[in-house]
């Protein structure tokens, strides 16, 4: 049953992910196609969570956290960025 479950999950952040992707290609501004890479990011450490599950791994989560770190950082930066005028 948690296989299945997993599974279901697994196939619904891939369609999440394929989503994004086509939001980081359209564009239209920098700004959303920095929130689709955030996105993309976080789509990605809930496919390590749920494949940390069904792995029985807990060193996948470190990495997820650790995935999740650096996109948070690149967010910050690129806000940074953003408030002293260089998306303009």
């Amino acid at each position: 049953m948690t296989e299945t479950v997993a599974g279901v999950v697994l196939v619904v952040l891939a369609a999440a992910l394929l989503l994004a992707v086509g939001r980081l290609i359209r564009g239209p501004s920098l700004p959303d196609r920095v929130v689709a890479l955030d996105l993309m990011a976080t789509i990605g450490v809930a496919m390590m969570a749920v494949e940390s599950l069904l792995a029985r791994q807990i060193a996948m989560l470190d990495a997820g956290i650790v995935v999740a770190l650096v996109a948070f950082l690149g967010t910050v930066a690129f806000a940074h960025y953003l408030e002293r005028g260089g998306g303009r």
